[in-house]
C-alpha cells in the first residue's frame, strides 16, 4: 500500500461520494466502522458510524448543498494516513437549522487527515474547518436573496 495509492483511493473516495454524492459508493470506500475522532461543531464528532449510519450522514450533510465541491489543494500519505488541505462550496438550496436556504454559493476550507486499513478502506478522519466563516455567511445570507 503506497502513499501514491491512497491518495488516488481518497481522490475518487472525495469525486464519488462527497462531490458526486454517490451514496452507494460508501461500500466500496469505508471500512465496516468510521470513526468521527476530531471535527469540531459537526453533529457526527467522536461517533463511530457503521456504513448505514455513514450513509445517512452522507445525505444529511449534502442535503442543503447538493451540488457541493471539494478542490483539493494538497495530499500528503504517512503511513495509513493522508492528509488532505481543501477548499469547499456549495450553493445553499435546502434549509439549515435557523437558516432557510438563500440559493447563494457559501465556501469553507479545512484541512482532514484520513486513516486507512490495509486493505485500503477508510476508518475515520481527523478534521478542522472554519466553521465561523460559514456562520458568518450564513448571517450575512439570511436577509437576501440569491444574486
Amino acid at each position: 500500500m503506497s502513499g501514491l495509492d491512497l491518495k488516488r483511493r481518497l481522490e475518487g473516495f472525495i469525486r464519488e461520494v462527497w462531490d458526486q454524492g454517490d451514496v452507494e459508493a460508501t461500500g466500496r470506500y469505508l471500512a465496516p466502522l468510521y470513526t468521527i475522532h476530531h471535527d469540531p461543531g459537526d453533529p457526527w464528532e467522536r461517533r463511530v458510524l457503521d456504513l448505514d449510519g455513514y450513509k445517512e450522514r452522507l445525505r444529511q450533510s449534502r442535503a442543503p448543498f447538493p451540488d457541493q465541491k471539494f478542490d483539493i489543494q494538497r495530499l500528503c500519505a504517512d503511513g495509513n494516513a493522508v492528509a488532505m488541505t481543501w477548499l469547499w462550496n456549495g450553493t445553499h438550496l435546502g434549509d439549515i437549522p435557523g437558516f432557510a436556504a438563500t440559493g447563494r454559493i457559501l465556501r469553507l476550507s479545512g484541512a482532514t487527515t484520513y486513516f486507512f486499513t490495509p486493505e485500503r478502506t477508510l476508518t475515520g478522519h481527523w478534521q478542522v474547518t472554519d466553521r465561523l466563516g460559514v456562520w458568518r455567511q450564513l448571517q450575512a445570507n439570511a436577509g437576501g436573496a440569491a444574486a
